[in-house]
């Protein structure tokens, strides 16, 4: 444990993360410095290949540094076997990918109920019947990921991510497979929620209306970060 920036609940701390090819070691990320305060909501942006998955990967521990730290709550990630730091996940931190990655086999109730189930938490699916109707998806409780649009696929998500009620959200490009009209309703959907429980929301994204939606703005260029900017910067 350390003790974190007053007020900060995620930090990067020289975070650096590199990959061996068969050219040699490709820096993804190099020396990433920031934090990120309790109920803000952060959009990271860039290029394709800068690192934005990357980094919001090490930030949910999803993946480990090769440099650097990430610190959750004052719980540095690196200290944290993979089991713990699954633990972590599992008590405060919830994850929507840019693919859905819903389990094929379940139905949508069946996919909002699962962190619920193996957190022990009472009343699973009654808990996931009542977020799912509450992003609108209440006839769709029984269907497979299969028989759902994208936009439903993206909305099943999202409540499997908030069921938990977690204290921070990650999201990577969550509008990023969508036609407009439905990425707008997406929008709308991530910070109604993200308002009703205060949670910390962290986002990957080349949106702009999305990005001009948040706090702050983190821009990644090559891995590196070159430039931030806060709401009143960009109001």
């Amino acid at each position: 444990m350390v003790a974190s920036e007053s007020g900060s609940f995620v930090e990067a701390r020289k975070l650096g993360k590199q990959v061996a090819t068969r050219e040699g070691v490709l820096t993804l990320l190099d020396d990433i410095n920031f934090s990120i305060d309790t109920g803000t909501s952060i959009a990271i942006l860039g290029a394709s290949g800068s690192g934005k998955t990357t980094l919001l990967g090490l930030l949910a521990g999803l993946d480990t540094p090769n440099e650097g730290d990430v610190i959750i709550d004052g719980c540095v990630l690196n200290d944290l076997d993979e089991d713990g730091r699954a633990q972590l996940r599992a008590g405060m931190v919830g994850f929507v990918f840019q693919n859905f990655q819903l389990l094929p086999g379940l139905t949508a109730i069946e996919n909002v109920m699962l962190p619920l189930e193996l957190a022990q938490s009472p009343h699973p699916r009654i808990t996931a019947k009542e977020l799912l109707e509450r992003v609108g998806l209440g006839e769709r409780l029984n269907h497979y990921p299969n028989q759902l649009s994208g936009g439903e696929q993206q909305r099943c998500a999202i409540a499997r991510a908030f069921v938990t009620r977690p204290r921070c959200l990650f999201a990577d490009e969550p509008t990023g497979n969508l036609d407009s009209e439905t990425g707008r309703h997406i929008i709308e959907l991530l910070f109604e929620l993200n308002a009703e429980q205060g949670t910390t929301l962290v986002m990957a994204t080349h949106d702009v209306k999305l990005s001009a939606m948040c706090d702050r703005r983190l821009h990644l260029e090559a891995g590196r970060l070159v430039n931030e900017e806060n709401a009143a910067q960009h109001d």
